[in-house]
């Protein structure tokens, strides 16, 4: 009966203060655009252990990569979540494409069809997220059917958003137009490969978990 009293009080005191234990986050994104990257860093930082490798050949991540219980401090509060890094969303996958990263036939169509079964599973996943981290190529349109994509999907199931502008290390990154594109959600500029304004990421993340 304690158990039951103790249980019910922590689900009541979390609605009223807004925290929520481990929260479900999903990294979301068109391929290689450092979700891996980015998922990576926090792994790294808080448990010792990256979630999944990278690569240059698209589609290196083809099946949902999972971290239980990554407890995150930021300026004196802490918070845990469940990371789920999910594969590159595409609206269209060819194995000629992976031919051209010197794959042989057969390994490209591999490839492709795992690609293909990794998207499907990322979309049946986004059900059972709390919040959706969306990480795009700020050297890329992002306007282009991949992303509207990604974020009409996301924005129809009504979850909490952070866009995250990635590669602004690079001289073509635009963090402007992509807040541009999509100014009902926050955007933050930082460069995964280089660890720039991580910080200003995990305080965006602590202000998306508000909203859990």
């Amino acid at each position: 009966m304690i158990r039951i009293i103790k249980s019910w009080s922590k689900r009541v005191l979390n609605s009223l203060f807004g925290r929520k234990d481990n929260i479900k986050l999903g990294f979301y994104g068109p391929p290689n655009a450092g979700k891996t990257s980015l998922a990576n860093i926090i792994c790294k930082d808080w448990t010792g252990e990256e979630i999944g490798s990278v690569s240059d050949v698209p589609h290196e991540t083809r099946s949902v990569q999972v971290k239980e219980k990554v407890e995150i401090e930021h300026k004196g509060k802490k918070l845990t979540f469940k990371i789920a890094d999910t594969p590159g969303i595409a609206t269209k996958i060819d194995y000629e494409d992976f031919l051209k990263f010197k794959m042989k036939k057969k390994a490209a169509k591999k490839r492709a069809k795992e690609a293909t079964q990794g998207i499907i599973e990322s979309i049946k996943w986004l059900d059972d997220m709390d919040a959706i981290i969306v990480v795009l190529d700020a050297t890329e349109n992002p306007y282009s059917q991949v992303n509207i994509t990604v974020v009409g999907n996301i924005a129809a199931k009504e979850k909490p958003v952070l866009i995250i502008a990635n590669k602004i290390d690079l001289k073509k990154a635009n963090v402007k137009t992509i807040e541009a594109a999509f100014p009902e959600y926050e955007v933050v500029g930082i460069s995964a490969k280089k660890k720039k304004n991580i910080d200003d990421f995990y305080e965006a993340l602590f202000r998306l978990s508000k909203k859990v």
